[in-house]
This record gives C-alpha cells, sequence and structure tokens, in this order.
C-alpha cells in the first residue's frame, strides 16, 4: 500500500486530513536514512532473469519514490534485465487501487499479464486489474489471508516458485 493510501487506512480518515501530509514527509526522512539497509530478497534477481529467459516481459512495479526506486534497481541489479519500472509519480492512487498494475501492463505493451507480489495490496489490485496473481509469502502475510485477497497461487519464497513453475499461470 502506498503512501498516500496507508496514512487513512492506519489511523483514519481525521488523522490523514490533518496531518497525512507531514506524516509522509517525516516517513521519507526517517526511511532514507536507513533505506542502506534494504537488502534484496534471495532469488530476486534470478526470478527476473527466469522471466526474461522464458520469455516474459518484466515491468516492477512499484509505488516507491523516484529516489527510491533508483537504489531498488541498482541493488536488485535490474537496470539491464527489467524491461520497465514504474513509481508513485506514474500513478493517482497506488495500491490497493489498479492504477499502479495498469500502467505496469500498459508499459509492458498490454495484453495479458501475471503479477507476482507478496501483499494482499499487490493481489487486491491485480485483481481489480483483472490480472491473476501469484503471491509469496514474504511479505508478512500469511497463506490464507493471500489466498483470501484473491492470489491464484502461493509460495513461501522466491525460490520455491522457481522449483514449482510449471503450477504457476505463467505457463501457457
Amino acid at each position: 500500500m502506498g503512501g498516500d493510501q496507508l496514512v487513512g487506512a492506519l489511523a483514519g480518515d481525521e488523522v490523514e486530513d490533518e496531518k497525512g501530509d507531514d506524516i509522509r514527509v517525516a516517513e521519507k526522512a526517517l526511511y532514507m536514512a536507513m533505506i542502506h539497509e534494504v537488502r534484496p530478497l534471495p532469488d530476486a534477481h534470478r526470478l527476473i532473469e527466469t522471466l526474461k529467459e522464458r520469455g516474459h516481459t518484466v515491468v516492477l512495479a512499484s509505488s516507491a519514490k523516484q529516489d527510491e526506486i533508483e537504489h531498488y534497481l541498482d541493488l536488485l541489479d535490474a537496470r539491464e534485465v527489467a524491461d520497465a519500472w514504474t513509481s508513485s509519480a506514474d500513478v493517482e492512487k497506488t495500491k490497493p487501487e489498479p492504477d499502479l498494475v495498469q500502467t505496469a501492463r500498459d508499459k509492458a505493451g498490454g495484453g495479458d499479464a501475471v503479477m507476482i507480489g507478496d501483499s494482499v495490496w499487490d493481489v487486491e489490485a491485480a485483481k481489480r486489474a483483472d490480472i491473476p496473481t501469484i503471491a509469496i509469502r514474504t511479505g508478512g502475510f500469511g497463506h490464507d489471508e493471500l489466498v483470501e485477497a484473491g492470489a491464484a497461487c502461493v509460495f513461501e519464497s522466491i525460490h520455491e516458485l522457481l522449483d514449482n513453475w510449471e503450477d504457476t499461470p505463467l505457463v501457457g
């Protein structure tokens, strides 16, 4: 869930209206002071490479700010592998609204798409865009939560997804 939605979801509309912008400014400064501690998930780069090797267009659909995206692209060593990426600047509303997923699909050239995500917000956004989601349990959500949100399948890790590729909407 993007920052444009998070404050209201956690603290209510009144806090969003009165302090939402101030909270986002404070969060940004605190997060940027710690961004160097972020690490890619195991097998994240390998997943991107595998998707490309198997003929898929890869668009990284993030609602992060552009400076954060730049950091993540370098961290994942993904600039030369991914076909495109998104940022919060590309949309009016972030996940769970479908805007980001639709923008990513547009950047991929339209047509059929599959979302790989790790939160109920990813699943809900993709569902609203009529895109199936492969969920990976790296975002702190339980198997049942992801299935209830609409995930087509759920894996414990990227490694497990790669080992069970044939059991996903990516085949066919």
